[in-house]
C-alpha cells in the first residue's frame, strides 16, 4: 500500500546528467536484485535512506523547471505502489518519467496491477540487470549491453543513446558533502571520488 511517501537515498533536481533534457533524479532506497560489480551497493538496503512525502519531490521538480523525473536505485519497483503514485503525480503536473529497473519488461507485465500501475505511468523504461560481463560501449545511461530502451509512450522517441555521451553532475554542498549523478563504472567513480577530495583539500589548504 502506499501511504503518500516513498523511501529515497536522494534526490537531485536540475541534472542533465539522468537523461534528455534537465531532470530530477529520484534515488529508490532498497534492492532485491543486488547485481554483482553494482556501483550503489549502499541502496540494498530496503531499511535505509529517507521516507519523503511524494507530492514534495513532484513540487521541488516542477519548482526546479526540470522536464521531467529519472527513477533509479536501488530498484524503483521494489517499491511498486510508491513508484506508481510518484509516476502518475509527476505526469500530472506535465513531467515525464524515465525509469531504471534490474527487472526485465516481460517480468514486469506478470506482475499485480499496482507494477501495471507503475508501467503505464512511465513513458521510458530502461530495463535488464547489470551485467559487469557484458560492458557497454556505446550507449549512454547504461553500464551493460543486456539493458533496453523501452518507449511505453511516445515522449521520449527522439532520444537516441547511441549518439550521446555520458554526463556527470557533480555538486559540493555548504556542509561539504559530494552529490553525484550520471554513469560511471567502479573505476570511474573511484577516480572521480580521488579527484573531488583532492580539490577539497586544496581548496582548504588556500583557505
Amino acid at each position: 500500500m502506499n501511504d503518500g511517501h516513498l523511501q529515497v537515498a536522494r534526490v537531485l533536481h536540475g541534472t542533465t546528467a539522468e537523461g534528455p533534457g534537465l531532470r530530477s533524479a529520484v534515488w529508490f532506497q532498497g534492492c532485491s536484485i543486488q547485481c554483482k560489480g553494482c556501483i550503489n551497493p549502499h541502496l540494498f538496503n530496503p531499511r535505509g535512506g529517507t521516507r519523503t512525502p511524494i507530492a514534495e519531490i513532484v513540487d521541488q521538480a516542477v519548482a526546479a523547471g526540470v522536464e521531467g523525473l529519472t527513477l533509479i536505485g536501488g530498484e524503483p519497483f521494489d517499491q511498486p505502489a510508491s513508484g506508481a503514485a510518484l509516476a502518475k503525480a509527476a505526469q500530472e503536473r506535465g513531467l515525464g518519467v524515465i525509469a531504471f529497473s534490474g527487472y526485465e519488461y516481460e517480468s514486469l507485465l506478470g506482475r499485480d496491477d499496482v507494477t501495471k500501475a507503475f508501467l503505464a505511468a512511465t513513458d521510458l523504461l530502461v530495463d535488464g540487470p547489470y551485467e559487469a560481463r557484458n560492458p557497454e560501449t556505446r550507449r549512454a545511461l547504461v553500464g551493460s549491453s543486456n539493458q533496453r530502451f523501452i518507449h511505453l509512450t511516445k515522449r521520449y522517441k527522439a532520444y537516441k543513446p547511441e549518439v550521446v555521451t555520458n554526463r556527470i553532475d557533480v555538486r559540493v554542498r555548504p556542509n561539504g558533502s559530494i552529490d553525484v549523478a550520471g554513469f560511471l563504472d567502479a573505476d570511474g567513480l573511484k577516480d572521480l571520488l580521488q579527484t573531488t577530495e583532492s580539490s577539497r583539500a586544496i581548496r582548504g589548504r588556500q583557505a
